[in-house]
């Protein structure tokens, strides 16, 4: 499956967990940060061709009490230090049942970090593990790619538009996109 090819991607976004670290259930403990494998490299990629960067990650750890936004963020800045850096990082801190309009599958973050970088959302992809992250994606009007893990339900992979085996394959379709649209 391909990404649509009559828009122009500038910018890139992923998720945090089971994306680009391994997920640790609600961690707020940047020692236990540990890179998806090719993590480091796949951004890499992305960021020599010219792409903007960043992260919308649900950190419902803090919502529940169990960690401080001040942790989740140390636990955000070592993603940075080991994959990044990412120019714009949005947390949610809400929890399933709070309503907001931030968490995924709302489009609140996606719609912030194309503010942040100064894109529209048209130009943005999302990179993500579970159908969540794809669904934020398509509501704001960006464009989504599933990395299937294992606790990746089989709906969501029927149902996502683009799907790619791993980390650095999304990355290198977007990157194939945005070569064959400046052509």
């Amino acid at each position: 499956m391909a990404l649509a090819p009559d828009r122009t991607v500038r910018g890139l976004l992923f998720d945090r967990d089971d994306t680009l670290v391994i997920d640790v259930p609600y961690n707020a403990d940047p020692h236990r940060v540990v890179p998806v494998p090719g993590a480091h490299r796949a951004v890499e990629r992305a960021r020599a061709a010219g792409l903007l960067l960043g992260v919308v990650t649900n950190q419902s750890v803090i919502g529940k009490g169990m960690a401080t936004r001040e942790q989740v963020d140390a636990t955000n800045a070592r993603v940075d230090e080991l994959v990044g850096p990412f120019d714009v990082w949005c947390v949610c801190p809400h929890d399933a049942d709070d309503g907001c309009d931030c968490r995924k599958p709302r489009p609140g973050m996606v719609l912030e970090a194309a503010e942040r970088l100064g894109l529209s959302p048209e130009e943005l992809v999302v990179i993500g593990d579970i159908g969540t992250d794809v669904d934020a994606a398509l509501a704001a009007g960006a464009q989504g790619v599933l990395v299937p893990t294992p606790r990746t339900r089989p709906e969501e992979v029927e149902a996502a538009p683009t799907v790619a085996g791993s980390l650095d394959e999304a990355v290198g379709l977007v990157l194939e996109h945005t070569a064959a649209v400046r052509s």
